[in-house]
């Protein structure tokens, strides 16, 4: 119905293998997915417009989509200051807004007190090093 194949699919009941743990488990729900390219410094608007110019316009297969299933455009936010900010324009709200879509945030601030060889902050299993150390560097 998008248009477009996602970047990652999972459907309910699918087995799934840990890539920490490698132990199997079954999908609580479905996800579909379709990822936009990194941009530093964030450039949430450019990164909505790329996802939105690869999957369908309708605004009416959107709405029988949102109807059924959830959904949410999720962005993680890497701030390279402590008071970095971001901003979100008009025109990516309304896209958002008329399609029925969630807008979800991690926003990820730089730690003074972290080791590299701490477990990562982001919950990912990996070390600080292995993981969100490697996204805020220049």
């Amino acid at each position: 119905m998008l248009g477009a194949s996602p970047t990652h699919s999972v459907t309910k009941g699918q087995e799934i293998v840990g890539r920490e743990t490698g132990k199997v488990r079954a999908a609580k729900t479905g996800m579909w997915r379709l990822c936009a390219s990194d941009r530093e410094p964030e450039d949430i608007d450019g990164q909505i417009r790329e996802i939105f110019s690869q999957i369908t316009a309708e605004v009416a297969v959107w709405q029988s989509i949102t109807k059924k299933y959830r959904a949410n455009l999720f962005c993680g936010a890497f701030m390279s200051e402590t008071n970095d900010g971001l901003s979100i324009s008009p025109q990516s709200m309304a896209v958002l807004a008329e399609r029925g879509i969630e807008l979800w945030f991690d926003i990820y601030a730089p730690l003074q007190d972290i080791a590299p060889t701490d477990l990562c902050p982001c919950k990912s299993g990996k070390t600080y090093a292995e993981c969100c150390a490697t996204k805020t560097t220049t």
